[in-house]
């Protein structure tokens, strides 16, 4: 279980109180979450999250450690579609033995190359990270954006989005669209609008957690001041981040 709070007592009061409770082993402060390395820089506030033990274990597994990076993970002229599956029952059986096969789905020769493209771009990045903490503004920042037409095979496009809180990436996507768009105006619109309810979402999130503080004191005061606002919600229109 990871345990967060603004002052350290305040989570040795909560390890006291779950101990009292449960049998628990106190791990210390946080390394790893979720295949993540955790990373502190505390005379600068920052936590840095990074994934290189897992890339290097991945690229170990498939032979790829020595591969010579590269910047993209994508050849720009390479458009890969339904029609590169295997045919016949001799390409099945090949493309069965490769691995990812059952991850992926039906897999041509094509397909596997571009696969592999994949590993020396990670080989590359392998100590890039996020980095969390520094910025006192704590701004949610969004960024959308399509492409138009882009499957080869059903000609929808690809929505996309990033939102950042502080600077720091927390949310990102990027989907095919659902149904096919007759212009990039309405592809750009379509991503906007997944785009706007993630950033809304988000926004809800953070009024939620920065106002915790102040309802755990109106929960625990004895009576309310006359300064406390009435509480409502109300979810009759849109507006702006």
């Amino acid at each position: 279980m990871l345990t967060a709070a603004k002052k350290k007592y305040d989570i040795q009061k909560l390890k006291g109180l779950l101990s009292a409770e449960f049998e628990m082993k106190d791990l210390g402060a946080a390394r790893k979450i979720l295949g993540m390395e955790i990373i502190r820089d505390r005379e600068r506030r920052k936590l840095f999250l990074s994934q290189r033990s897992y890339i290097q274990k991945v690229l170990a597994r498939f032979g790829m450690s020595s591969s010579k990076p590269i910047d993209t993970p994508s050849a720009a002229n390479i458009h890969l579609t339904a029609m590169f599956a295997p045919q016949s029952e001799e390409e099945k059986e090949y493309m069965s033995r490769v691995p990812y096969a059952s991850a992926v789905g039906s897999l041509m020769e094509r397909h596997w190359q571009a696969v592999k493209r994949i590993f020396p771009d990670l080989r590359g990045t392998s100590d890039v990270g996020l980095i969390y903490g520094g910025d006192t503004q704590c701004l949610v920042t969004g960024y959308s954006d399509s492409d138009y037409a882009g499957d080869v095979d059903t000609r929808r496009s690809m929505t996309g989005y990033v939102f950042t809180l502080g600077g720091s990436v927390v949310s990102w996507k990027a989907t095919l669209q659902p149904t096919v768009t007759l212009s990039t105006t309405e592809a750009e619109y379509m991503a906007l609008t997944e785009a706007a309810k993630e950033g809304i979402w988000l926004k809800g999130l953070d009024t939620e957690y920065r106002g915790s503080g102040r309802a755990l004191h109106l929960a625990t005061a004895s009576s309310p001041t006359r300064g406390t606002p009435t509480l409502g919600m109300h979810h009759n229109s849109w507006s702006p981040l």
